[in-house]
């Protein structure tokens, strides 16, 4: 596995694998790797011919009272978990490569990024745009994986890579989940015991909710039935429960042609995400 820390070293690799008919498939991380994003490597690798994982965590996406500094970066497992998969090459930019004096540039997505998880992170679409354009401009890949579990992320950097002509096709992994149902990510190592025998309840919630919708119950109602369900299972707070069109995140006020269940709810301080899809109505 090749290790690569500049702009100039990747992109000679890329030019070098394209130059000789091969296919590059690229998952974007901040690492912390588990299951879920190993599964993300793993769908690159089977419709590529080459593969490259980057571990940046980028600072563009964190508010100042979030956890920058004390966000896991265990460096020698990540690449550990990288070479047993045989990922090709992995990318580790500096902030300095990424951002270096004098940078100016911001990425803005419209429409997408308006609620849910900006209601409460107002700063971190933007950031996450920003990354992902450089990156991708950067290593210029074939295609590039990323996870459903974040799905208005997944949503927006798809308009991102067409709006802006990033010769690119973005794929959307399935959510990896623990065996209660707690969708995988690197920040369910915050939770408390106590914490997490309550987590994977999200996921019960979220499945319930979309099924009442799928029968056509009232989307309002069923909403506002899950929040309490949270709150009584145990969240300390519930940023958001709404059912979005599936494509352009539009709120519905009910169930014509299936869409999108997302929450995010917190347990002390950590905050979980998650999404279920919502079929079309069932046939009475």
């Amino acid at each position: 596995m090749k290790d690569i820390q500049t702009i100039r070293q990747i992109r000679e690799q890329v030019s070098k694998w394209r130059n000789d008919g091969e296919q590059i498939g690229f998952v974007p991380t901040m690492g912390a790797l588990h299951e879920g994003h190993l599964s993300l490597v793993r769908l690159a690798q089977e419709r590529s011919s080459k593969s490259v994982a980057s571990i940046y965590v980028n600072p563009a996406q964190f508010a100042p009272n979030e956890d920058f500094e004390t966000y896991p970066r265990p460096l020698d497992e990540d690449l550990e978990k990288l070479e047993q998969l045989g990922v090709d090459a992995v990318y580790m930019p500096s902030s300095e490569e990424m951002y270096p004096d004098g940078f100016a540039t911001h990425v803005h997505v419209d429409r997408l990024s308006d609620g849910l998880c900006s209601l409460s992170r107002p700063h971190f679409f933007d950031g996450v745009a920003l990354v992902v354009s450089k990156l991708l401009l950067q290593v210029l890949p074939d295609l590039a994986v990323f996870g459903e579990k974040d799905y208005q992320q997944l949503m927006i950097i798809r308009q991102m890579v067409k709006d802006l002509n990033i010769p690119v096709t973005i794929v959307g992994g399935p959510t990896q989940r623990e065996a209660d149902g707690l969708a995988m990510s690197s920040r369910n190592a915050y939770l408390s015991t106590s914490e997490r025998a309550v987590a994977g309840k999200l996921n019960v919630i979220l499945k319930e909710a979309a099924l009442k919708i799928e029968n056509l119950q009232d989307v309002s109602q069923t909403v506002s039935g899950a929040i309490s369900q949270l709150t009584q299972a145990g969240f300390s707070e519930v940023d958001y429960f709404e059912f979005r069109d599936s494509q352009t995140l539009s709120p519905q006020e009910r169930n014509e042609s299936g869409g999108r269940l997302l929450a995010a709810a917190k347990l002390g301080r950590t905050r979980l995400i998650d999404n279920w899809p919502v079929r079309e109505p069932k046939l009475q």
